[in-house]
C-alpha cells in the first residue's frame, strides 16, 4: 500500500519539524527524518537518514522510496554574518537536495518557503502575486530556493508546492515571540500605545495542516501559498493576550510613541558610539510598530485550508511553552 511508504523530513528537528514529524506519527504515517548528527532526538518509530545539505553525496538514498518530502530544512540566524553559509544552505543545499531526489523517481515536494519572500509593504496587506521585492537576504534566498522547487517540478512532472508561512506561534516556539512572553511574564515589557499595525502570524499546528494539504491536493501543484490565521495582530495586542496568560494586570498606561521614537534614535545613536546591540533603537521600534501583512484567501480558496488557532488561544492554552 502506498501509505506504507514513508514521508521523508527535512529539518524534522526544527520548532516546525517536531510538530510536523509529530502529527504524521499520530496518524500512524511513516516518516524518515533527514538529520547531521547520528544521535539527533527524534520521536520513537521514526528512521533517519544522516545526510547534510552541504555534503551532496550524503543525499544519497534520503528518497528513495518515499511518498513525498516536506522541505524544512533551512538556514535562518545570523544571515548577515554568514551570509555565505546561508546561501549554501538555503539555496545550493536545495539544490543538492532536489538532484538527489531526482535520481531516486523526482517524489513530490512541499517546500517551507517565508512570507519574506513576498517582500514587505508598510502599509498594504500582500498577496501571493505583489511585485514586492523580498525581505532582505532571507527573503532574497528563498525565492531563490522557491525557483528552483518549481523547476523540479516542471522537468520532472512532480507534484510541488510552496509554502510562505508569517511569523509562526505555538508550543515550544523560539525567537521574538517567546521574547516577548518571557519579558511580558516577569513584568519588564510595557504596554504599547495601538498604531493601526497589522502583523499576520500562525500557528505551527495551522501550519502542519496546511503543509499535508499541500502535498495531498492535486489543485496545490505547483502554486505558492501565503499560510496564515486571518488575523492583524499589534505588538500591543500580542502583550495584552500574554499579560492575560501570565495572569498579570496590564501597565495602566501605554508607552507614548513619541516618547519611544526618541528612545529609538537614542539607540541609534549609542549604538553607533559603543559597538553594541540595545534593547531599542530604529530597526526595533520599526519591528514592534510597523505592519506585515499579508493577504492568505488563495490556501482557503484552493485547498480549503480553514485555520484553527488564534494567538491568544495559544498563549493562553500552553504559554507558547
Amino acid at each position: 500500500m502506498s501509505a506504507a511508504r514513508p514521508w521523508l523530513v527535512t529539518g524534522a528537528t526544527g520548532f516546525v519539524g517536531r510538530h510536523l514529524v509529530a502529527a504524521l506519527r499520530a496518524d500512524a504515517e511513516p516518516v524518515r527524518a533527514l538529520v547531521r548528527a547520528p544521535g539527533a532526538s527524534l520521536p520513537d518509530g521514526v528512521a533517519r537518514h544522516v545526510g547534510d545539505l552541504l555534503q551532496p553525496a550524503s543525499l544519497h538514498g534520503a528518497g528513495a522510496g518515499v511518498r513525498g518530502v516536506f522541505h524544512l530544512a533551512g538556514y535562518a540566524h545570523a544571515l548577515h554574518a554568514d551570509a555565505e553559509r546561508a546561501r549554501r544552505v538555503n539555496v545550493e543545499g536545495t539544490r543538492a537536495l532536489l538532484v538527489a531526489l531526482e535520481a531516486e523517481g523526482a517524489p513530490p515536494v512541499v517546500y517551507v518557503s517565508s512570507v519574506k519572500a513576498t517582500g514587505r509593504h508598510p502599509r498594504e496587506c500582500l498577496d501571493e502575486a505583489a511585485a514586492t521585492p523580498p525581505d532582505g537576504l532571507y527573503g532574497r534566498l528563498k525565492r531563490e530556493a522557491e525557483a528552483l522547487v518549481l523547476d523540479y517540478g516542471r522537468r520532472t512532472g512532480a507534484h510541488v508546492a510552496i509554502l510562505r508561512p508569517a511569523l509562526v506561534y505555538g508550543p515550544g516556539v523560539k525567537g521574538n515571540l517567546a521574547a516577548l512572553y518571557a519579558a511580558v511574564r516577569r513584568g519588564r515589557f510595557p504596554l504599547l500605545p495601538e498604531t493601526g499595525q497589522c502583523r499576520s502570524l500562525v500557528d505551527v499546528r495551522d501550519l502542519v495542516a496546511a503543509l499535508r494539504l499541500a502535498m495531498t491536493r492535486p489543485t496545490a501543484r505547483g502554486r505558492v501559498y501565503h499560510v496564515t490565521d486571518g488575523e492583524c495582530y499589534s505588538t500591543r495586542r500580542l502583550a495584552l493576550a500574554c499579560y492575560r496568560a501570565c495572569g498579570r494586570p496590564p501597565p495602566r498606561l501605554a508607552v507614548p510613541l513619541g516618547l519611544l521614537r526618541w528612545g529609538a534614535r537614542l539607540g541609534d545613536r549609542l549604538e553607533r558610539w559603543t559597538g553594541r546591540a540595545l534593547p531599542l533603537d530604529s530597526a526595533v521600534l520599526a519591528r514592534l510598530t510597523e505592519s506585515a501583512c499579508y493577504e492568505a484567501a488563495r490556501i482557503r480558496r484552493e485547498l480549503g485550508f480553514v485555520p484553527r488557532w488564534r494567538f491568544e488561544e495559544a498563549v493562553r492554552e500552553g504559554g507558547l511553552e
